[in-house]
């Protein structure tokens, strides 16, 4: 059995060192090279597992903790400090998850097919090591790691304007990775240079031992804070997403939307909430604008799309904007929402766009207004498709539920206009989801060409199913995920709370004339 210290190295070593072995096989062996991609991502998944059970739910503080010297020249060290806590203990597993099942919905790329693989095994360790990196610069390099497989898996084997989207998406991405790099060489050098450690910066702050003018904290929270909306993305950083995903393939949708939005929401709750709390409150309305914008804007563009994968590339900005929402309403209750929000809207995104790759594999379209009835000769895929239909627009008993209600509950104690805002979402996500569900498979059957469709394949079937089971575990058993969060959410709330009550403090000091000096 793995030590606790090693668990997260070994989850970074299998898919890395699958990559290397795929490099090596015959390049025309395409089953082969599939098998054995597959057999890499569901050993990876396997060996995170532990994970969820071994997370003691009441240290609110890093665990699974290694940290060796990485690179040592000119005083200053990089280290290769690694570790999770609450925060992202899931999203480490949800990565794991939700690969071997993008894995499984390649099965039709057949040409470049070790290629393809390989970069899709990189692009596992690019994101788990993210989500797992405890030191600035080590963040940064996975970070940027992420960027180049999905560029490539864009560009190549994307659709007809694949270059276009894929340029657009680096050129958001890394204008954004500049802003941070920038910022994180600053908090070294506010450390007195002594380290790019996460967490002693993090801490450091607190305490007061790293001191910001209120200027500097601005500019600081500011340039994280851009990097990760391009991430997430929210209005207006968002233009790239739609491009993206209608361009890329279908796993790299599916990963798009599952895993690597996710970055930019876990890094505004790792950098920008405890490292810039007081930035973060004065922002928070302008932020919490932003998001309901993008909450409605979402909403509506999705629902004018004659394109199905378009449709569900909109929606994630709405869902994303929820998040993030329920991120800056500063309560625990809606940070844990958010949060579960995120890994919901991974499991239900990332299935949509796979059953939307399986319908364009048998029609080679994805308008809606080419389909229609297409129930009367693909039942169990209409079936799976409902399912997550309603997960995605949060019918209770299913995941989309649970997230959507903490965050309105938490937005609600923040501001009632937010909260009423965002509901409306709720509405307009069944409205645009369900009517794009009645145009493609309900009524009569009356193009020819949908007469010939054939019902899903055993393989098929094996790639949702998970997804189906995930849907409903989450809707039913919630605490299984809520307990494991609390601890290091509560910590992220104290840090904003504690602020919070200085600047009400001094505003009440102010106002009766006795604010010390």
């Amino acid at each position: 059995m793995l030590g606790n210290e090693n668990i997260l190295t070994t989850l970074l070593l299998i898919p890395t060192v699958g990559a290397i072995l795929l490099a090596l096989l015959p390049d025309r062996n395409h089953s082969l090279i599939r098998n054995a991609t597959l057999a890499v991502t569901v050993l990876t998944f396997v060996c995170s597992l532990p994970l969820a059970w071994r997370l003691d739910a009441q240290n609110g503080g890093m665990q699974f903790v290694k940290d060796l010297p990485w690179i040592q020249a000119g005083g200053f060290t990089i280290s290769y400090h690694i570790g999770i806590d609450g925060i992202s203990l899931f999203l480490v597993v949800l990565t794991t998850f939700l690969m071997p099942l993008a894995v499984l919905g390649s099965w039709s790329i057949t040409r470049n097919v070790k290629a393809y693989m390989i970069l899709v095994l990189l692009l596992e360790v690019g994101m788990l090591g993210a989500f797992v990196a405890l030191d600035l610069v080590l963040f940064y390099f996975f970070w940027e790691a992420m960027l180049i497989p999905m560029y490539f898996l864009i560009g190549i084997w994307g659709s007809k304007n694949r270059v276009y989207a894929a340029v657009k998406f680096f050129l958001y991405t890394a204008f954004g990775s500049l802003l941070m790099l920038a910022a994180l060489i600053a908090l070294y050098f506010l450390n007195s240079g002594s380290s790019f450690n996460i967490v002693q910066i993090t801490e450091r702050l607190a305490d007061g031992s790293i001191s910001v003018n209120p200027l500097g904290e601005v500019l600081l929270f500011l340039a994280f804070f851009i990097a990760f909306a391009i991430k997430v993305p929210l209005f207006p950083f968002h233009t790239w997403l739609p491009d993206a995903h209608v361009e890329a393939p279908t796993a790299a949708s599916a990963i798009l939307a599952g895993v690597l939005l996710k970055m930019g929401t876990y890094g505004l709750l790792r950098f920008c909430l405890p490292m810039f709390p007081r930035a973060a409150v004065e922002l928070a309305p302008m932020v919490c604008v932003l998001a309901i914008i993008g909450i409605i804007y979402g909403a509506l563009v999705a629902m004018v799309q004659p394109d199905v994968k378009k449709l569900v590339a909109y929606s994630s900005v709405s869902h994303l904007g929820f998040v993030v929402l329920g991120i800056f309403a500063f309560n625990l209750t809606s940070i844990e929402g958010a949060t579960y929000q995120m890994l919901s809207h991974g499991v239900s995104t990332g299935a949509l766009f796979l059953l939307v790759g399986m319908l364009y594999d048998r029609r080679h379209t994805r308008l809606i207004e080419d389909f229609g009835g297409i129930a009367h000769k693909m039942p169990i895929f209409a079936t799976v498709f409902l399912i997550i239909t309603l997960s995605s627009i949060g019918l209770p008993g299913l995941n989309g539920f649970v997230g959507e209600f903490l965050i309105l509950q938490g937005t609600f104690l923040k501001s009632h206009i937010y909260a009423v805002f965002a509901a409306s979402a709720v509405i307009l996500a069944a409205v645009y989801m369900l009517w794009m569900y009645q145009r493609v498979f309900m009524g009569k059957l009356n193009n020819e060409a949908n007469k010939q469709l054939l019902d899903l394949t055993p393989r098929e079937i094996l790639t949702v199913l998970p997804f189906i089971l995930m849907a409903i575990w989450m809707g039913v058993f919630p605490g299984t995920f809520l307990r494991k969060m609390d601890a290091s959410m509560q910590k992220v709330v104290d840090r904003i709370e504690e602020v919070h009550q200085d600047q009400v403090y001094r505003v009440e000091n102010r106002r009766l004339g006795t604010e010390p000096e």
